[in-house]
């Protein structure tokens, strides 16, 4: 079967369906964007992972990644293999040394195992052609399909940028760790940014 590579582009809140998110995938050496509407919960595990966050207390993909390592079952790759209906079908290809076995998998658990196990994801070249969109702005997520073309999300603009000004930066690594112990994710996540922005402008 051929296969198209893709990567993480990122996620955002949907701008079409109340209390979903975009994430957005992007075909490698391409310029396509395939946007798949997820929950809430896969959502903030992707994003936990991609923003380099470390929650007190093992979300569900980390369990899985800690139980598959004591094992020693390793993920090999994620294929997203079946678009019907506007809902996406994946597989986990795992591998417990000896044989490989295929799983059954929801498109966000998948990839947010994928992320945790650091393994390729890959598609159909008929799915990105069903699904896929060209988008030069920046993008957000979903766990049915933007199979009909609309691909316009907003990113979330009501954080307050400011509040962190006058905060040095021993008082925001203390914040991050109080939210990050409190599972305020969206929180830590804005509070890293500005400590890494003050980083970037003392380089």
């Amino acid at each position: 079967m051929q296969k198209v590579k893709l990567n993480v582009l990122g996620i955002s809140y949907s701008q079409t369906q109340s209390g979903a998110y975009a994430l957005v995938l992007s075909e490698e050496g391409g310029q396509r964007r395939i946007p798949i509407i997820i929950g809430g919960f896969e959502a903030q595990s992707i994003a936990i992972h991609l923003e380099g966050l470390t929650p007190p207390r093992p979300l569900t993909h980390d369990l899985f990644l800690s139980f598959s390592k004591l094992f020693n079952i390793e993920l090999l790759e994620v294929n997203i293999y079946r678009l019907e209906d506007g809902v996406f079908y994946s597989q986990l290809v795992c591998f417990n040394g000896e044989k490989e076995e295929v799983i059954d998998s929801r498109t966000s658990d998948a990839i947010a195992l994928a992320l945790r196990f650091k393994c390729p994801i890959f598609t159909t070249p008929d799915i990105v052609d069903r699904a896929g969109v060209y988008i030069e702005e920046e993008e957000g997520e979903t766990e049915e399909s933007a199979d009909s073309g609309e691909a316009v999300f907003e990113e979330h603009s009501t954080f307050d940028e400011s509040e962190f000004k006058s905060l040095n930066i021993d008082s925001l690594n203390t914040l991050l760790k109080e939210a990050v112990d409190l599972e305020d994710y969206e929180r830590a996540s804005h509070i890293r940014d500005e400590i890494q922005r003050r980083k970037d402008e003392n380089l």
